[in-house]
């Protein structure tokens, strides 16, 4: 068998282990032993299985990872969610969809800590669904703006899909952390925006908040300033150079336990459980990940990405029409197989054809994210709606996949966009060199 029609075989059976349960990390791993073992050596593939494992696990760039889960999983523990709820809504309860757009508000800023998307929306749709259905809101606008709000864990800095884009590619983590905040500022708005066009359209389905004055907006402000000030420090520290991406998780997991002992919302326990949580969580990404690097050299002797870019190159086709082709099959795998296993098998494959059509390997970053963003809430296995469907136990799963759906095509209109408009993207790394 020819090296390239192995590696297509080698595809087809980790599709085949996915569908049938078998964990992403084992799936890869299996394949790309046997695989490699196949076309060059045993003793080869032995080889790469143990380089790959110590040369991963000890690699300080991968330290960013369980640092900036730990502060996440702290914050989360310490239920800072109600308090950035709080805030959110002292801005804009009083809209048209004013809880609803307070809790998109809320999100946008719990991702800038959590750096999880089922963190973030199990830790604001525990405040806030209770609170719009309170409020009689439409059960499938409540629930749909929480599981897609909670997609932003993954775009707006930091965050773990564009940690590990960043070592699968060796693309600098920082300039994707830049990268990613203007598109999630604008994403947020456009949800927002969503949100808002279709309570004016009909307003039974989000009957406006009740109004704050000054000083309770104050005390919004006072109740979560410093985690705010926190998540300044960590980005800003990251934009001007003061921390590595590796320092920085230092100093954002540091200054979460120190305010959470502070505020006396979390105790000893409390920190002993957000680690083990991290350690879990860690535990898994790093299994998955080994498996992905043991993928990559089987990728690279069976020439499926050479040949494939050279192919794709070959026919003379326009790039743009390419990235359109690479996005649909994104969406279509979303719904099928899980996020991060979409992540660690497809980009190896496509990230070469990507760099010979000649598109910037950071931007294709962000538009990664925003297709996770979207698998994340895509029936059947959308894992936000099923994070939600644990929040709000008796709304039905139909219910929540109706209310998501809008956020999808939001989602959709934001990656057009994008393709359209690269300097989203690309204008902040540019500038903040």
């Amino acid at each position: 068998m020819s090296p390239f029609l192995c590696g297509i075989l080698g595809i087809i059976v980790i599709l085949t282990l996915l569908l049938l349960g078998v964990p992403i990390g084992a799936a890869m791993i299996l394949v790309g032993f046997l695989g490699f073992a196949h076309i060059t050596t045993v003793k080869a593939a032995f080889n790469v299985l143990g380089n790959v494992s110590y040369g991963l696990i000890s690699n300080y760039d991968w330290l960013v990872l369980p640092l900036f889960l730990l502060m996440g999983t702290v914050l989360f523990r310490a239920g800072l969610g109600q308090s950035l709820f709080k805030l959110a809504y002292s801005v804009f309860g009083r809209l048209p969809g004013g809880l609803a757009i307070a809790a998109l508000g809320a999100c946008s800023i719990f991702s800038a800590v959590s750096a999880s998307s089922i963190a973030t929306a199990a830790t604001i749709g525990t405040t806030a669904i209770p609170e719009m259905r309170r409020y009689q809101y439409d059960t499938g606008l409540a629930t749909g703006c929480i599981a897609a709000g909670g997609t932003l864990g993954f775009l707006i800095p930091p965050s773990t899909i564009l940690i590990i884009y960043g070592i699968l590619t060796e693309t600098s983590i920082v300039k994707l952390f830049i990268a990613g905040i203007l598109p999630g500022i604008i994403l947020t708005i456009m949800f927002m925006g969503m949100v808002f066009s279709r309570v004016r359209l009909n307003p039974s389905i989000a009957p406006r908040g009740e109004s704050t004055t000054l000083r309770e907006k104050l005390n919004a402000v006072a109740e979560c300033g410093e985690m705010l000030v926190l998540i300044a420090l960590v980005l800003g520290g990251l934009i001007v150079g003061w921390f590595t991406p590796t320092e920085a998780g230092a100093v954002a997991a540091f200054g979460a336990i120190v305010l959470s002992l502070i505020r006396k919302r979390i105790g000893w326990q409390g920190i002993k459980e957000s680690v083990k949580d991290a350690v879990k969580t860690t535990g898994m990404i790093f299994f998955c990940a080994i498996g992905a690097f043991i993928l990559i050299p089987f990728f690279a002797v069976s020439t499926i990405p050479m040949e494939l870019a050279n192919y794709i190159v070959g026919l003379g086709i326009h790039p743009v029409l390419v990235m359109g082709c690479i996005i649909v099959l994104y969406i279509i795998l979303g719904c099928f197989i899980d996020t991060m296993a979409m992540v660690l098998l497809t980009v190896p494959i496509f990230f070469p054809v990507i760099k010979n059509l000649g598109f910037e390997p950071i931007w294709f970053g962000i538009l990664i994210v925003l297709l996770v963003e979207m698998a994340m809430i895509t029936p059947p296995i959308g894992m936000n709606v099923y994070v939600i469907a644990g929040v709000a136990k008796d709304v039905p799963m139909e219910t929540i996949f109706k209310g998501i759906f809008p956020f999808c095509l939001t989602i959709l209109a934001f990656i057009i966009l994008l393709v359209a408009f690269p300097q989203i993207a690309l204008f902040l790394p540019i500038v903040i060199k």
